[in-house]
């Protein structure tokens, strides 16, 4: 047998390059899979307004102008707290401006959560009904932003507000 043709395998010698090229290839899957979640989101479009910081959506809907188009509400029917994995009743009530759409993103504020989007029902051009649910977390509390987008003939508009589920 030649010595040559043993130290000629590529394979036997390099153990450190598959693990390398396989850390490669996860990266890549990795930035591939963020980039596609932004992509599906397809909210680059959306014309956003801050909304107050001192709304509960525990307590009370949450309202927020729109620039000088109107005002957005968002009121999530639940007696009590939000709790992750319950189904959340939804409510958009639009004022001064008039929608085709509406739907709500839940987004983790502090962690990728993933997509959670639910479009909502008309029930006039002015008023959406749904229902929407926040994923389970390992965190004792996880803060999500509610993200709400209308589309409407002046282009698509948001405002999002913020709270925070505590586990049970």
């Amino acid at each position: 047998m030649n010595s040559t043709s043993e130290s000629a395998d590529p394979s036997s010698g390099f153990p450190i390059l598959r693990v390398l090229t396989l850390m490669t290839c996860i990266a890549l899957a990795a930035c591939g899979w963020y980039l596609l979640s932004h992509l599906v989101r397809g909210d680059e479009e959306v014309t956003w307004f801050a909304a107050p910081a001192d709304c509960n959506l525990h307590e009370a809907p949450c309202s927020a102008a729109l620039g000088e188009h109107g005002r957005v509400t968002l009121g999530i029917d639940v007696r009590g707290h939000i709790e992750a994995l319950q189904l959340l009743p939804l409510n958009v009530h639009l004022d001064g401006i008039e929608a085709d759409s509406a739907e709500v993103d839940f987004i983790g504020r502090e962690m990728d959560m993933g997509l959670h989007r639910f479009p909502l029902t008309a029930r006039s051009s002015q008023t959406f009904a749904g229902i929407g649910q926040v994923g389970i977390c390992t965190q004792e509390v996880m803060p999500w932003r509610a993200r709400v987008i209308i589309d409407t003939p002046q282009g698509k508009m948001g405002s999002w507000f913020d709270f925070d589920v505590t586990r049970s």
